[in-house]
C-alpha cells in the first residue's frame, strides 16, 4: 500500500510557554514524574501538528499549542500514568481545538486539512516538490474524509500509533480502530491511483 507522505516535517515553530516550569516530583513509590518542561521539549510538535489537522488555521495553532499546555501545566500532577502522555495530551489538544472552532465564524468552523497559500508556500520552500506534491496529495485525501476515518488515518498513519493507542486516545473499541482504518485507507489507495493516472496523462499530452 502508498504510504501517505510525512507531514511531521510540517512541526510548527518552536515555542516558549508562557507558563512556569513544574519542578521534578516522584510518585508515591518515589518514582519521577513527567515536568512540564520535558512534555513540552518531547511533544510540542505532536501538539502541534495535532491541532493543525484537527483543522485550526495556522494563525491560531501557535496560541492553541499555548493554551494545551497551560491545561498541562495545571493538571499534570494529576496525571496518573493509565494513559501514554500522547494520548492524554492528544485528549486535551481535541478540547482546545474544539473552543477554538467554537469561538470561529460559521464559516470557519469546517474542518481543514488543506493549508493557506502562505502556509504551503512555507512548507513547499522546505523540502523538494515531490515531497510537497506528495503532502498536498495527502491533504487534499484528508479534507475529503469525513471526521471519524480522519481522526484514525491521521493518528495511525502519520503519527505511527498502534491501534490499541489510537483506541485509547479517541475512546473508541479496538475494532472500530480496524474498520475506520481499513476504510480509510482502501480510501487513500483510489485517491493515489487516481493521482498517477492524471500524472501520466499529463506527461504524455
Amino acid at each position: 500500500m502508498a504510504r501517505p507522505a510525512n507531514t511531521q516535517d510540517i512541526e510548527g515553530p518552536t515555542l516558549t510557554p508562557h507558563v512556569p516550569p513544574l519542578e521534578l516530583v516522584s510518585d508515591a513509590a518515589g518514582q519521577p514524574r513527567w515536568t512540564l518542561t520535558a512534555v513540552y521539549r518531547e511533544y510540542q510538535g505532536f501538539v502541534w501538528r495535532s491541532l493543525y489537522h484537527l483543522g485550526l488555521p495556522r494563525a491560531q495553532v501557535d496560541d492553541a499549542v499555548q493554551d494545551v499546555f497551560i491545561v498541562v501545566h495545571r493538571r499534570l500532577p494529576e496525571f496518573d500514568g493509565r494513559t501514554t502522555v500522547r494520548n492524554w495530551l492528544y485528549g486535551i489538544a481535541r478540547r482546545v481545538a474544539s473552543q477554538y472552532r467554537r469561538g470561529a465564524e460559521r464559516s470557519a468552523q469546517r474542518l481543514r486539512v488543506v493549508p493557506s497559500a502562505e502556509t504551503a508556500a512555507s512548507v513547499q520552500d522546505t523540502g523538494t516538490p515531490e515531497r510537497f506534491e506528495a503532502a498536498q496529495l495527502v491533504r487534499q485525501f484528508l479534507d475529503e474524509l469525513d471526521e471519524d476515518k480522519r481522526e484514525v488515518f491521521l493518528l495511525a498513519e502519520l503519527e505511527g500509533m498502534s491501534a490499541g493507542e489510537v483506541a485509547d486516545a479517541l475512546e473508541l473499541n479496538v475494532n472500530t480502530v480496524y474498520a475506520r482504518l481499513r476504510a480509510a485507507r482502501l480510501k487513500f489507495e483510489k485517491a493515489v491511483a487516481r493521482h498517477e493516472a492524471r500524472s501520466r496523462r499529463e506527461v504524455r499530452t
